[in-house]
Formats: structure tokens, sequence, C-alpha cells
């Protein structure tokens, strides 16, 4: 029997990674893919563990040979899902957690219309811009651009099957346990 596929996205701060990484605690059966991407790797990420980090010619020469089952370019930097990664996880009859934002959602709907999408949004931009900046891994010119381009991301929304509003993080995993039931 084939894996389920569930993709979650959300623009950068929504919560969405520390949403997946509890989710995949409280689900053994349940598999994150491993993206690429050509951004420099943040402190303490490790290549191979939250992505695999790799130069944009070999990026874009995997794409060109048709490796990807979705990729972005997103804040300027390329991000994509090896279409082999998924379907190996998915024949193994483990369900797969796809984590990408809603660009890469829409095209993975597109090739594969069984996937459930669900997207986590924040409660307010404010918020947002104050998670954001919480982190301190990013400067304020970056912080904007996200924010931005979080406003352009949450029109989207309403693309997926089901949106969670990250406002508290115990009550939105909850919701997002009980989704994928």
């Amino acid at each position: 029997m084939s894996g389920r596929l569930f993709i979650v996205s959300g623009p950068s701060g929504a919560g969405k990674s520390s949403l997946c990484a509890a989710l995949l605690k409280s689900r053994p059966d349940l598999q994150l893919t491993i993206s690429c991407t050509t951004r420099k790797p943040r402190p303490g990420e490790v290549d191979g563990r939250e992505y695999h980090f790799l130069s944009e010619e070999s990026f874009i020469s995997q794409c060109e040979a048709g490796a990807f089952l979705e990729w972005a370019n997103v804040h300027g930097n390329m991000y994509g899902t090896r279409q082999s990664d998924v379907e190996s996880i998915m024949q193994s009859g483990s369900d797969v957690l796809l984590e990408i934002d809603w660009q890469g959602a829409a095209q993975v709907a597109a090739k594969m219309p069984a996937a459930i999408r669900l997207f986590i949004l924040p409660p307010s931009l404010q918020e947002l811009r104050n998670r954001l900046t919480g982190r301190g891994q990013d400067d304020m010119e970056v912080v904007e651009r996200r924010v931005a381009a979080a406003e352009a991301e949450i029109a989207h929304a309403g693309e997926a099957h089901y949106q969670i509003v990250n406002d508290n993080f115990d009550d939105s995993l909850r919701r997002l346990q009980a989704l994928m039931q």
C-alpha cells in the first residue's frame, strides 16, 4: 500500500518548521523529505539533515534533468524537492511530509492531485515580524522583505485544503495532528 503525501506550507516565520518538527516526533510513521537549496546554511544547520545545500550550478543541472518534483526561487535562493525521494518513501508505505512554500505546493498538487495541502498562517503580520526579528538570524532589510513576501503568500492560503492559524503552538500542533488522521 502506498503512503499519503502531506504538504505543509506558509510564510517564513509562521511556525511551519517548528510544527513539522513536533509532528515528526509524534508520528514515527511520517517521513520528511529533505529539500535541496542554494541558500547558505544557517548556524547549526547540517548538509543532508535540514537541507541538501547545493551550488546554483548543481541545482540548475538537476532541474534541467527533471529530477525535481517541484522547485522555486524564494527570496533569491532556489529550493526544490527530488521526485525520487518522495516516490521512494511513498512506495515503502510510509506517509510523506513536504514542508515547502506555496509555489512548490501548487507544482506538487498539479503533478500529484491526491496530495493533502495544509497552510500555516501567523496570527498577524505584526506577530510574523516579531517572530522573524526574534530569530536574530536576519537583518531588518531581510525581515521586511520576508514580511512583504508573506503578504503575497498568505493570499494563496485558500488553495490549501486546510488552514491553521498558529496563534498557540500546542493547539496548532493538535489541529495539524488531527487533520493528518
